[in-house]
C-alpha cells in the first residue's frame, strides 16, 4: 500500500520524473547513489525487512539503487532427510542478524557468504512476500517493469515460495497470490486495468498455460527499444482476487510435472507470470494546463491523459538437478537436458553481466530471451535462491550459492514507463460525438414531426375528396345492378319455357328404346360369366403345377439328408483315425525321449572328459575374472566384469547360451546378466543379438535358474526405452507372461514382475502391453505373496498410472484406465495401507494418479478408493504424496460432491 505521502497512486505536490532515451545504454553505474528529492518521493516506503530496499533511493541505503537484490532461503528437513541424514548436521549455517550464510566444507572448515536477506527455514510465506516482492511490487505501481525469480536445486521449494495458492492455509500464500493482492488494493477500477499471462517454457518452447492448443508461441523483440514481448499468449483482464486464483489453479494444471527421486511433482517447465498494470495518473491535465496558461474548456478536452505502464515477471525455474541423484530415464531424461542447458545458459548470461563483459549472449536460450530486461535491463529485479540443508546435496547447494553471490553484482538501468494516453483521448472524443450526433438526431425528429403534420393534414383532405367519390361510385353501380337483376329473370323465364319442352320430347323417345336394352344387358352378363369360367381353369392348372414342383422339392429334400447323414459318418470316422494316430505320436515321442536320453547318458560315460572340455572356456574365463579380483582387491580397487567380452569376446558369450550343457548355460546367462546390469554394455549385447537369445532361453528352457537369470537381465535392458520397443517388437511381453504364469519361484516371479514394471513407464506401449496380457500378468503374480514381488508390482502398476495422468492432461486418452478395465482397481484398494512402506508408497502414487483422470472417479468411488485418497490426504507419512492427493480430491467435482453427501471434510 502506498505511504500517507500518496494520493490516488502519486505524491502529492509536483513529481520530476527522468526521462531516458530508448536508444541510449547507459552503464548501471550512471543511476548510483542518487539522493535527490525527485529520487526520494518518486519510490515507495518499504517495509523494514526489504532487501535493502529495493526500488528505494533513501540516504543510508547500503545497496545500489537499482543492483539485483538477493536473498536466500533455507527449506527445513523433509522426511526422507530427517532418517538419512539424522546423524549428520546441516550443511549450512544461517546468520540472519548479520545477513551471512556459512557453507560448511567439513566439520572445522566453512566458507561465509553475505545477501541482502538471510531467511531461516521458520521464516513465514509472509515476511518472505515482504522482504523479496513487496518492494519490487510497489516499484509496478508506480511504472517500472520488475521481476521476482526464483532460483535453486529440485525439490528446494521454489514453487511452495512463488505459486502457492493457500486454499487450505491461507496464510501459507506465495508471492503470486499475495502479489495480486496488493495491486488489487492499490488500484482504480474505474481508471486502471490489470491483465494477466500465465507461460511455461518446456523443451525451448513457450506454451500458453491458459490456452494448451497455443504450444508454440514466438518471442518478439521491437528493433527500435529493443523490448521483449509475447504477443501471441492468451491476456486476461483481473477484475478480483477469485478469478486471478482460479487462473493460476488452471495454469497449474496444464504445468508439466514429473516424479523423479528427488521430488514426486518436479517441475519440468520455467513457468513465468505476466502482469500488466496500467495507471491513469489523475491530476496531470490540470497541472499541464496551468503550466500551458491555458484553461479552455476545450484546449483540456483534446489533451490526452498521463497513464503510467508498469509490468511485474514473476518466474518459477525449474529445479537444476543431477541425472545420477534424480534417477531422470526416457523422456524425463531429455526434459532435465533442456532444463540444465537453459539454466546454464542463464548463468553465463549473469557471469557476463557481473563482469562487464563487452557481449552478453543472450540469444543462446529463449529464457535469457523472457528475462532480458531483468537482468542488465530496465526492470527492478529480486531474487531468491532456495536451498536444503542435507550434506549429501553440498555441490548443489554450493552452486546455488555462487549464482545468487553473482546475480548480486548486476546491476540495472531502471526506467520508469509513462506515456500519454491517446486512447482516453479517442474515448472522449467520441462520446462528444455521440452529444453532437444525439442533438442532431433531436433537430432531426423535430424536423420529421412538422413533416408528419403537414402529410397527416394533405391525407385528412385526400381521404375526404375519396369519399364523395365513392358515394357518387356507389350511386351509380346500384342502378347498374337493379338493370341487371331485371335482364336476368326476363331470361330464366325464357329457359324454363324451354326446359319444359325438351323433357316431353325425351319422355317419348325412351318409350321406344326401352326392349333394346334388355337384350344388351342379357348378352354383357353371359359375357362377363364365360370370363370368370376361363380365370377359375387357370387358376386350378396353376395349383396343380406348384403341388407338382413341392412333391419334387420334398424328395431333393430327402436325398440331401442321407448324403448328409454319409458325411456326418464319415467325419466321426476321420476323427477316430485322428485320435489313434495322436496317440500313437505320442508313443514315438516318449520313445524318442527315452532314446535321447540313453544316447545322452551313453554319450557321457564314454567321453567323460568331453563336457570339461566344453567348460573348459568358461571356466577359464571365470578362473581369469577371479584371479583379477584377487589382484585387484590386493590395490583396493574392484575388477569391472564388464571388461570380461574384451578379453574372449561378446559374441564367444552369447554362443554359450545355445550349448547343450545346462551347466554352460547356468553360467553363461549369468554373465550376461552382469553386463546387462551396465548401461554402457546394453547396447553391445542387443547388437549382438543377445536379447534375441534371452527371449528364447525364456521360451524354451524348463530349468528354473535360467529363466530366472535371462528375466533378471531383460528386466536390466527394459531400463532403456529404446530396447522397451525392440523387446515389445520380439513378443517380449507375452513370454513374460508365460513366464509368470507358469513360474512358482519368488525370485524369478520379482525378476519378471520387474522387467514388466519397467515397460509400464513407456507412454507409447502402454495399449500394446495390456493387450498382450501385461497388467493381467502382473495381476497375476499376487497370488506368490511374497513381498519382494508385490513391490514390483505395485511399482508397475504406479507406472502405468502415471503415464495415463500424463496422457489424460495432454489431452491424448479420453477414455477410463485400463487399469480399472483389467480389474486392478480392487488390489490397488486391498493394498493402499500395506505394511511394507515400499509397496504402501507406489500404490498411494497409483491411486493419486488414477483419481487426476475426472472418467475414473464414479469407479473409485465405487470400489472403495475414495476412503483411501482422504486417508492418504490426512495420514501419509510423505508431504509431497499428502499434497498430490489433497489436490486431486479438491480439483474433482465428482469427488467434492461424494465427499458432501457423505458430510465428510478433507
Amino acid at each position: 500500500m502506498a505511504s500517507n505521502g500518496y494520493r490516488n497512486g502519486i505524491l502529492k505536490g509536483s513529481v520530476k520524473v527522468e526521462k531516458l532515451s530508448p536508444s541510449s545504454n547507459p552503464k548501471p553505474s550512471s543511476i548510483k547513489s542518487k539522493t535527490t528529492s525527485t529520487q526520494v518521493s518518486s519510490v515507495r516506503r518499504s517495509s523494514p525487512a526489504s532487501l535493502g530496499g529495493v526500488g528505494s533511493g533513501v540516504k543510508g541505503d547500503s545497496g545500489v539503487p537499482g543492483r539485483v537484490r538477493v536473498a536466500v532461503r533455507l527449506r527445513p528437513r523433509n522426511a526422507e532427510e530427517q532418517v538419512a541424514d539424522a546423524d549428520f548436521a546441516d550443511c549450512v549455517e544461517l546468520q540472519p542478524e548479520l545477513k551471512r550464510l556459512k557453507l560448511r566444507k567439513n566439520n572445522w572448515d566453512s566458507d561465509t557468504y553475505e545477501f541482502d536477506e538471510v531467511l531461516t527455514e521458520f521464516a513465514s510465506q509472509k515476511r518472505v512476500y515482504e522482504v523479496v516482492a513487496k518492494p519490487v511490487v510497489e516499484s509496478v505501481l508506480d511504472g517500472y517493469n520488475g521481476t521476482v525469480m526464483a532460483y535453486g536445486q529440485t525439490g528446494t521449494g521454489k514453487t511452495f515460495t512463488l505459486g502457492r495458492l493457500g486454499e487450505e492455509d491461507t496464510a501459507a500464500r506465495g508471492i503470486m497470490v499475495r502479489s495480486m493482492e496488493d495491486i488489487l488494493a492499490d488500484i482504480c477500477p474505474e481508471t486502471d486495468s490489470i491483465s494477466v499471462s500465465y507461460l511455461q517454457l518446456y523443451m525451448e518452447t513457450i506454451q500458453d498455460l491458459l490456452d494448451p492448443t497455443n504450444d508454440n508461441i514466438p518471442i518478439v523483440e521491437d528493433p527500435k527499444t529493443g523490448d521483449v514481448s509475447v504477443p501471441g499468449a492468451t491476456l486476461v483482464e483481473i477484475r478480483n482476487q477469485h478469478s486471478f486464483v482460479e487462473l493460476l489453479r488452471l495454469g497449474e494444471a496444464h504445468r508439466f510435472a514429473a516424479n523423479t527421486k528427488l521430488n514426486t511433482e518436479s517441475s519440468r517447465s520455467h513457468a513465468i507470470l505476466m502482469v500488466h498494470v496500467k495507471r491513469c495518473v489523475k491530476g496531470s491535465e490540470a497541472a499541464l494546463s496551468i503550466e500551458n496558461g491555458n484553461g479552455s474548456h476545450m484546449s483540456k478536452n483534446f489533451r490526452p491523459p498521463l497513464v503510467r505502464k508498469g509490468k511485474l515477471v514473476v518466474v518459477d525455474l525449474a529445479g537444476s538437478e543431477r541425472i545420477d541423484k534424480s534417477g531422470s530415464e526416457g523422456h524425463t531424461l531429455e526434459e532435465a537436458k533442456s532444463i540444465n542447458l537453459s539454466l546454464s545458459a542463464l548463468g553465463k548470461c549473469i557471469n557476463a553481466l557481473a563482469e562487464n563483459s563487452p557481449h552478453v549472449p543472450v540469444r543462446d536460450s529463449k529464457l535469457t530471451r523472457l528475462l532480458r530486461d531483468s537482468f542488465g535491463g530496465t526492470a527492478r529485479t529480486s531474487l531468491i535462491v532456495t536451498i536444503g540443508p542435507s550434506p549429501r546435496h553440498r555441490g548443489e547447494t554450493t552452486s546455488t550459492i555462487m549464482f545468487g553471490q553473482r546475480a548480486m553484482k548486476v546491476e540495472n538501468m531502471v526506467k520508469i514507463k509513462e506515456e500519454f494516453d491517446y486512447k482516453s483521448l479517442s474515448r472522449r472524443l467520441d462520446i462528444q460525438l455521440d452529444k453532437l450526433i444525439a442533438e442532431h438526431e433531436r433537430q432531426q425528429k423535430a424536423f420529421q414531426d412538422e413533416l408528419e403534420r403537414i402529410t397527416i393534414e394533405a391525407q385528412n383532405h385526400i381521404s375526404e375528396v375519396e369519399r364523395n367519390y365513392a358515394e357518387a361510385l356507389e350511386n351509380e353501380q346500384s342502378r347498374y345492378q337493379k338493370d341487371y337483376k331485371e335482364s336476368i329473370k326476363k331470361l330464366e323465364e325464357q329457359w324454363m319455357l324451354n326446359q319444359q319442352k325438351l323433357n316431353s320430347d325425351r319422355a317419348r323417345v325412351e318409350v321406344k328404346q326401352e326392349p333394346l336394352d334388355m337384350g344388351l344387358a342379357v348378352a354383357e352378363l353371359q359375357k362377363s360369366l364365360q370370363n370368370e369360367i376361363n380365370l377359375r381353369k387357370a387358376a386350378e392348372e396353376e395349383v396343380n403345377s406348384l403341388k407338382s414342383q413341392l412333391v419334387q422339392w420334398r424328395r431333393s429334400e430327402a436325398v440331401g439328408n442321407a448324403e448328409v447323414l454319409k458325411l456326418r459318418k464319415l467325419l466321426e470316422d476321420e476323427e477316430h483315425q485322428k485320435e489313434k494316430l495322436e496317440e500313437e505320436i505320442a508313443g514315438l515321442r516318449s520313445q524318442l525321449l527315452q532314446l535321447s536320453f540313453e544316447a545322452d547318458e551313453t554319450r557321457r560315460s564314454l567321453d567323460r572328459g568331453g563336457s570339461g572340455k566344453i567348460l573348459t572356456g568358461l571356466d577359464s574365463l571365470m578362473s581369469q575374472v577371479r584371479n583379477s579380483q584377487i589382484k585387484d582387491s590386493g590395490n583396493g580397487q574392484k575388477a569391472p566384469i564388464v571388461n570380461l567380452f574384451e578379453q574372449v569376446g561378446l559374441q564367444k558369450i552369447l554362443s554359450l547360451l545355445e550349448s547343450e550343457d545346462s551347466d554352460v548355460r547356468i553360467h553363461a546367462v549369468k554373465v550376461v546378466a552382469n553386463l546387462a546390469a551396465e548401461e554402457a554394455n546394453q547396447e553391445k549385447i542387443v547388437q549382438a543379438g543377445g536379447l534375441t537369445s534371452l527371449l528364447m532361453l525364456l521360451k524354451s528352457s524348463e530349468d528354473e535358474m535360467i529363466r530366472r537369470v535371462a528375466a533378471g537381465a531383460i528386466a536390466n535392458l527394459a531400463m532403456n526405452e529404446t530396447n522397451q520397443e525392440l523387446i515389445m517388437d520380439q513378443g517380449g511381453i507375452s513370454l513374460l507372461s508365460m513366464t509368470a504364469a507358469d513360474a512358482d519361484d519368488p525370485q524369478t516371479l520379482r525378476m519378471v514382475a520387474g522387467a514388466i514394471a519397467n515397460l509400464c513407464g513407456n507412454d507409447k506401449l502402454q495399449i500394446t502391453l495390456r493387450g498382450e496380457g501385461g497388467i493381467k500378468a502382473l495381476l497375476g503374480m499376487v497370488r506368490c505373496g511374497h513381498p519382494d514381488v508385490l513391490a514390483q508390482v505395485a511399482r508397475g502398476i504406479a507406472n502405468f498410472a502415471k503415464c495415463e495422468s500424463r496422457a489424460s492432461s495432454q489431452g491424448t486418452k479420453a477414455g477410463r484406465s485400463l487399469l480399472i478395465d483389467d480389474g486392478a482397481l480392487p488390489w490397488i484398494v486391498q493394498n493402499a495401507n500395506n505394511e511394507a512402506s515400499p509397496i504402501r508408497r507406489h500404490i498411494e502414487l497409483a491411486l493419486c494418479h488414477l483419481a487426476q483422470h475426472e472418467v475414473n472417479a464414479k469407479d473409485m468411488i465405487s470400489g472403495g478408493a475414495l476412503w483411501e485418497l482422504v486417508r492418504i490426504s490426512r495420514d501419509c507419512s510423505r508431504e509431497d504424496i499428502r499434497t498430490l492427493a489433497n489436490r486431486t480430491l479438491t480439483s474433482s467435482p465428482t469427488f467434492q460432491a461424494e465427499l458432501r453427501r457423505l458430510r465428510i471434510e478433507c
